[in-house]
């Protein structure tokens, strides 16, 4: 079965569709006619819009054997997770198919030589893995700061479609040790709202994010008298530069009040300035561009995009120049402290217990080597 058809009975035909090719330039080629063309494009928008094919995507005609090749269906597969069927013989019905999905989970662990995105690499599994745990333990971990030596465990989920894995994940619990400080990253319900604690059940997740943007490199740190790149001479720089491709995501680090969206050619070039409270306001310099319909007053939640990281104003490279202010004094954002969110109520704390006991033991039992999950051995743990 195929498209949920017997794929056997039929004479298929595959075509992809290639830049600048439309519906029509691809149905041509499979010896449809102008009114099949038609008929064929005037199912509704929500089910298909030709005007959002995408160059890349497969089509497939399936034709009768026993009938002189007579068309029966036309496929288009709009994404990894879908396809739409057209029923040529009844007046070309339309209709979207989603193919069935699992999650299947696998093991890593591995150990930090240059940056966390190699090192998960190196042990044989997907860098994606990285920035998820960027995400999660990015409140207790400055993955800036991270050290040659410095381990990690993770136990995932990767979604499959049809036996195809594709690159979405979910990490299930983690660990990470960093110069010999270890967290771990335990996944609890309480109150409606999924977080991840540390074995003592306090939530990893506070206040601030550690960074505004995920990890690369920190060219330029906190100083009172620093060598500007452009000006040449000696001046403050209260803040820390984050050397990033352009275009990179910049997030806020906290929830907060947009109070200044503006330029300055010969300095910050495109900024904004986020009030998360009575106490801290945090800066985001040399933007290559905003979030789209960001403005002046709106309300932004942490880890929410507000902008791309850029070279704009004086500037010699990508970067982002990350301030912080405390009462209006900046102060080194590297040291900023974090208020973590509600730990474990007492009521939950046995289930909680229960619950950490099994995945620390689960992650302790993961070899320091290369990835142990392969596509024979990964379970699957549920299906949608």
């Amino acid at each position: 079965m195929k498209y949920g058809l017997p794929i056997e009975q039929f004479d298929v035909k595959y075509d992809t569709i290639k830049p600048g090719q439309t519906i029509a330039d691809l149905l041509y080629g499979f010896e449809f006619n102008a009114n099949q063309i038609y008929k064929l494009t005037q199912c509704p928008d929500s089910i298909f819009n030709v005007r959002k094919i995408r160059p890349g995507q497969v089509c497939a005609l399936l034709c009768d054997k026993d009938s002189a090749n007579t068309p029966k269906y036309f496929i288009y597969e709009e994404s990894p997770k879908s396809y739409i069927t057209f029923d040529i013989t009844d007046n070309y019905r339309a209709e979207r198919v989603l193919k069935p999905v699992e999650w299947r989970e696998g093991e890593v662990a591995g150990t930090v030589n240059s940056s966390l995105w190699v090192a998960v690499e190196e042990s044989g599994a997907s860098p994606l893995l990285a920035v998820e745990m960027s995400h999660i333990f990015g409140w207790s971990i400055d993955f800036f700061g991270i050290q040659k030596g410095d381990e990690f465990r993770i136990v995932y989920a990767q979604e499959y479609v049809e036996d195809t894995p594709l690159n979405n994940y979910r990490i299930i619990a983690a660990s990470f040790c960093a110069s010999k400080n270890l967290v771990y990253a335990i996944p609890f319900e309480q109150e409606g709202e999924m977080l991840f604690y540390n074995t003592d059940g306090n939530s990893l997740e506070g206040a601030f994010l550690k960074a505004p943007l995920d990890y690369y490199r920190i060219s330029s740190t906190f100083s009172n008298s620093r060598m500007h790149p452009v000006l040449k001479r000696v001046r403050a720089h209260h803040g820390v530069d984050y050397a990033a491709p352009k275009g990179t995501p910049v997030y806020a680090i906290g929830s907060g009040k947009v109070i200044k969206k503006a330029y300055q050619a010969n300095g910050a070039g495109y900024y904004l300035k986020i009030r998360h409270n009575s106490t801290y306001t945090t800066s985001y310099m040399h933007l290559s561009g905003y979030a789209k319909g960001l403005k002046e007053g709106d309300y932004v939640k942490q880890k929410q995009v507000i902008g791309y990281v850029g070279s704009t104003g004086l500037s010699t490279g990508p970067h982002l120049d990350f301030r912080v202010y405390e009462n209006g004094t900046p102060i080194n954002p590297l040291t900023i402290k974090s208020q973590p969110k509600m730990p474990i109520s007492e009521a939950n704390k046995e289930a909680f217990k229960a619950v950490s006991d099994s995945l620390v033991t689960r992650l302790t039992s993961i070899p320091m080597a290369s990835a142990v999950a392969s596509n024979d051995s990964i379970e699957s743990i549920e299906t949608e």
